[in-house]
């Protein structure tokens, strides 16, 4: 594990390692956070906050977050910026340290996943990816949009996040699957995340046929009455 001290910036996104993301900074705040990354080398790290009206909410200690890396920049008017990072590694948020910064800057905590026995892991990434990919095919014959191709990684690890970051599933989902330390339980988490999009995606599907044969029959409709 690696201690060192990042700035911090919440938002209402999760994001997992090997994940790219495009963002835009407009706050002062930010923006001075986005000059002093330029500055040095480029990272800061991404937590998990659920916005609230007229408030200022910020990821307590004890918060999983990601650490990411500034890919590029795109200037815009008034001073605002188009960046794109890159998620590297996930870290444990120790405390808050006082700066004169405007934006939140705290101590870190990198840390990677437990060790594992190949042999499950290897099997559960198979039915994770099948069913990605099952998912990936009823989702793409409707309205339904995946983040990411269903190109998966061959490793695990790496395969575990790129899923979780193409599900369209809640923040608080997400949130958890960052969080899991075994590559075995976030692999069954996402097999059972997944069997519930399947699902869904399947339902959708036929709510979506079902609606295209209604009136179709060339017999006029009649509404039932009691």
């Amino acid at each position: 594990m690696h201690t060192r001290t990042i700035p911090i910036f919440p938002l209402p996104l999760v994001l997992f390692p090997g994940e790219s993301r495009p963002l835009h900074i407009f706050e002062p705040r930010y923006r001075q956070m986005l000059g002093d990354c330029q500055a040095g080398d480029g990272r800061f790290g991404i937590s998990h906050v659920t916005p609230t009206p007229y408030t200022d909410p910020a990821p307590s200690p004890g918060a999983v977050g990601c650490l990411v890396f500034i890919d590029s920049v795109q200037s815009l008017p008034e001073g605002r910026f188009n960046i794109l990072v890159q998620g590297e590694e996930r870290f444990l948020l120790r405390t808050y340290v006082e700066t004169d910064r405007l934006y939140r800057v705290g101590v870190v905590e990198s840390f990677q996943d437990e060790p594992f026995d190949s042999d499950e892991v290897v099997e559960l990434a198979t039915e994770v990816r099948r069913g990605y990919e099952r998912y990936a095919s009823i989702a793409a014959s409707g309205s339904d949009a995946l983040r990411a191709s269903p190109d998966l990684p061959d490793d695990p690890m790496e395969l575990s996040f790129r899923v979780a970051a193409a599900l369209d599933v809640g923040p608080m989902v997400k949130q958890g699957l960052l969080e899991l330390r075994r590559p075995s339980d976030r692999l069954r988490r996402l097999t059972i995340v997944l069997d519930e999009l399947g699902r869904d995606a399947m339902d959708s599907a036929a709510r979506r046929e079902q609606a295209k044969g209604n009136g179709k029959s060339g017999r006029p409709h009649t509404e039932l009455r009691d």
